[in-house]
């Protein structure tokens, strides 16, 4: 139960951190934290965290992730339930905890979006369904290949977080105009179930396309990472 436990607090603090950051500090008016301030504390939440919490649950913080882990041979099938319930939970918590916190300021609306995630008219940059499936498939193929090199047994010991929390900074800094971002199904519902259907909607994209490229970021690094010659 402890690491169930811990991935619940561990993506709390992913989306109270990184969507956090988004709704109430990208824009403040003067000082604002921009694009690349946000890209950072989504990355950071995965570093702190990962010091925090990675010797008790693996810190994956992401059903894409768990199940990347499993098609890469490194977590048990029956684990991938409990994960993935503890993470959505945390999200979702996480999501009522910056409603409370937002809405204290009497210009808040969830039509400003409450850093959701979406394509066409949902993108910031209003880009397509399908470059947003392709965005999302490409960068969490790219950062189950880093997770799992990070944390492959040859790998310089210790530093995994740091590699970890700085590929999920890139690619924020990559992909926020196409999707906001998500590589992960979990933050993405987190913050969707208080905006409603329009988000909800186009939520199923952004559960499929990292699952995917998380499939295919495992078998990728199977291949790549495998010891045979």
């Amino acid at each position: 139960m402890k690491k169930y436990v811990a991935e619940l607090i561990g993506t709390f603090w992913l989306v109270l951190g990184g969507c956090g950051s988004a709704v109430l500090a990208a824009s403040f008016p003067d000082v604002g934290i921009g694009l690349l301030g946000v890209s950072f504390a989504f990355g950071l939440t995965v570093l702190t965290m990962a010091f925090a919490i990675g010797h008790i649950s693996g810190c994956h913080l992401n059903p894409a992730v768990s199940i990347g882990l499993w098609a890469s041979g490194r977590f048990p099938a029956k684990e991938i339930g409990p994960y993935v319930i503890a993470q959505v939970v945390g999200a979702v918590v996480a999501g009522g905890v910056l409603y409370i916190i937002a809405s204290g300021n009497a210009n808040f609306s969830l039509s400003d979006g409450f850093a959701t995630n979406g394509y066409g008219v949902h993108s910031p940059g209003g880009y397509s369904l399908v470059a947003a499936l392709v965005t999302e498939i490409v960068m969490t193929m790219m950062f189950l290949i880093v997770i799992l090199g990070a944390t492959d047994k040859r790998a310089p010991k210790g530093l995994a977080p740091i590699a970890i929390g700085l590929c999920l900074t890139l690619i924020h800094l990559i992909s926020i105009p196409v999707t906001n971002t998500s590589v992960n199904p979990a933050r993405s519902t987190g913050v969707a179930l208080f905006v409603g259907s329009g988000a909800i909607v186009q939520l199923w994209l952004f559960w499929i396309a990292p699952i995917i490229g998380a499939v295919l970021g495992a078998v990728t690094y199977k291949f790549i990472g495998s010891e045979e010659e």
